[in-house]
């Protein structure tokens, strides 16, 4: 693509600019169901005040400070038993990164990390999200105010090439130019089975947006994988649920199924959680550059950045319970006790209850979804 970037050329999947922000935040104390979300997230709490400290919020960065951050924080306090992290360190003050993360609730994993950097003294990132999560005027407006970055999905296969161009551009122009993070799934969607794994797409997209050879052309992007564990899988039983109606071909996401799964996600347990940071991918651009195709290039460094998220996702007592369970094994058992592990058998009965008649599918999907950590992990090592 042309080196010569508008932010016009971006009008519809830019995030707010801060002179957007205050119209947008009226906009949203305005809508009749932002009450409903107020009494969910703030339950007594006094809404007008909420309301009116909006309502004189103009830019991105108080918004994030004076609302998200103790949102966030709030919502860990009521559901989680602790947040902790590691690998920030690693990171510079000031320089741009291309995080690319794996993907398990659709709101907190990039909320969460975005906590995580202002605590750290970095700067917040922008973050994509997919159109399917754009439902309302109100949905899109509490996206973009959270510098939400809109991914397109859909389409013939022309519309689906212009709008990963696009995209690819406006992420390079970001880094590069505004010198701005972004925050970026590994995949589109949200990891189901417990298998993270970066799609070879994603970096063919990255690609799309430049005439560079392999190695200038990403490490202008400064990459740096990141994992984030959740003692208790979000919306566990609704992704076992969808895995099964798509092995019997039936499945057909529902058009509120992605609210419900947001809802969900903020409102149940969590256990404890873990995001880690891993190493930026700069550091082996130049071996997987020594292949000799650039089919070969891509998939070394998709490799490098999977091999990183498994050796960097926390493995809590459940993913060890789950393995011993589906191998038919004790390797493991010195990482948990008994008691743990009883307990990991009840939410397992109380997770799948209702989810098919005999349960032994919804079982091996349950195993392998806690389970499938720890075999990656392995296989990083």
């Amino acid at each position: 693509m042309s080196e010569m970037i508008m932010e016009d050329d971006f009008e519809d999947i830019r995030p707010y600019f801060d002179y957007e922000i205050n119209p947008a935040l009226k906009r949203i104390i305005s809508d009749p169901a932002f009450d409903k979300i107020l009494d969910f997230l703030f339950s007594g709490q006094d809404k007008n005040q909420i309301k009116q400290k909006l309502a004189d919020t103009f830019s991105i960065d108080d918004f994030q400070l004076s609302f998200m951050h103790p949102l966030v924080y709030s919502i860990l306090n009521k559901t989680s038993k602790g947040l902790t992290f590691d690998g920030f360190e690693q990171l510079t003050p000031g320089m741009p990164y291309l995080f690319v993360s794996n993907h398990r609730d659709i709101v907190l994993d990039s909320a969460i990390f975005q906590i995580l950097l202002v605590d750290n003294g970095l700067s917040v990132s922008e973050i994509t999200y997919g159109n399917n999560l754009l439902f309302s005027q109100l949905a899109t407006d509490l996206g973009k105010v959270n510098r939400m970055l809109k991914v397109i999905r859909g389409g013939n296969k022309m519309e689906l090439f212009r709008n990963s161009q696009r995209l690819s551009a406006y992420i390079r122009h970001s880094i590069r130019d505004k010198k701005s993070s972004i925050w970026i799934a590994q995949r589109p969607g949200r990891t189901k089975d417990g298998d993270d794994k970066t799609e070879t797409g994603l970096l063919k997209m990255f690609n799309m947006s430049t005439g560079a050879d392999f190695y200038p052309a990403f490490h202008e992007l400064n990459i740096v994988p990141l994992a984030i564990s959740y003692e208790y899988e979000p919306c566990c039983a609704l992704k076992i649920k969808e895995i099964m109606l798509s092995r019997m071909g039936t499945y057909e996401k529902k058009s509120d199924e992605d609210l419900i799964s947001i809802i969900r996600g903020i409102m149940q347990p969590k256990g404890r959680i873990h995001l880690s940071i891993g190493k930026p991918v700069n550091e082996y651009l130049k071996l997987a550059d020594s292949e000799d195709t650039p089919g070969k290039k891509l998939n070394h460094l998709t490799n490098r950045i999977d091999a990183e998220i498994y050796s960097h996702y926390k493995c809590w007592p459940n993913n060890y319970i789950a393995y011993d369970i589906l191998m038919n094994t004790r390797e493991y058992e010195s990482f948990y006790t008994k008691a743990e592990e009883e307990t990991f058998r009840e939410y397992r009965e109380s997770e799948l209850k209702e989810l098919d008649k005999d349960g032994n599918s919804a079982r091996e999907i349950f195993l392998k979804m806690y389970a499938n950590p720890v075999i990656n992990l392995n296989r990083s090592q």
